[in-house]
């Protein structure tokens, strides 16, 4: 009997964390760039002799979404969206992140950054000189015009990555990084539009029937276990007997 109690136990508890993963999906629904994460969950057998017969679920939500968000046009020069797969590229605790987020700032310095953290191109963190106007080509390529002169001139250029969603997971800050840990190449293959800002890739509606499906299954859970106790009960009276 103890046997169905850990499933239940570990079923229970598994589905009170999805709908922690959905309830953050749903609170950046949202967000720029948001990745929604995923939620999955395998079997774990029992440790130690006599529980050979003992299995319990574990959830597991390290998997992102690689399902594309709506582009919204801004108009503005330092907003930048992914067209298609692939990320910007964005430095994180001395090492490599990737983020779909592109509402670029610029500090006193010419620094370029995404919510706090610097934008990389070619040669690491991008500083841009002063100018007048800044452009950013489909590739990446990032160009001004410098105060007295007419003609753009490219100054540095964006480094957009591209890994398969296998390869990805979120870091503690909620970026994307690559589960080797080691950073990815560039990838010329990767496009961007500029004046445009990616939406979240969450779907309300999604998140909420999945929310309500949870409930459910803790409903049945719950259930299982007042049965399960039920049974244990009447076995026990039975060798009372």
């Amino acid at each position: 009997m103890d046997a169905l109690i850990y499933t239940i136990m570990s079923g229970a508890e598994r589905a009170m964390r999805a709908q922690q993963v959905h309830a953050n999906n749903l609170a950046n629904v949202d967000t720029t760039g948001f990745r929604a994460d995923l939620e999955m969950a395998t079997s774990q057998a029992v440790q130690g002799p006599g529980y050979d017969a003992r299995h319990m679920s574990e959830l597991e939500a390290n998997a992102v979404s690689a399902r594309e968000g709506t582009l919204k046009q801004t108009g503005r020069d330092l907003d930048v969206a992914v067209a298609g797969q692939g990320y910007f590229a964005v430095q994180f605790r001395g090492g490599e992140a990737y983020t779909r987020a592109g509402a670029f700032t610029l500090d006193g310095e010419g620094a370029l950054s995404v919510n706090g953290h610097p934008v990389l191109g070619d040669g690491g963190p991008i500083v841009l000189p002063p100018f007048n106007r800044v452009e950013i080509a489909t590739d990446g390529t990032l160009s001004i015009q410098p105060p007295g002169q007419q003609e753009m001139q490219p100054v540095d250029k964006l480094k957009l990555v591209k890994a398969e969603a296998a390869e990805l997971t979120k870091n503690e800050a909620g970026l994307i990084v690559s589960r080797t840990g080691q950073p990815l190449n560039a990838d010329e293959t990767v496009l961007v539009r500029s004046g445009f800002l990616e939406g979240s890739n969450v779907s309300a509606v999604e998140e909420m029937v999945a929310t309500m499906s949870l409930n459910r299954d803790f409903e049945v859970q719950m259930k299982l276990y007042r049965a399960a106790d039920s049974m244990a009960e009447a076995g026990n009276r039975l060798i009372r007997e």
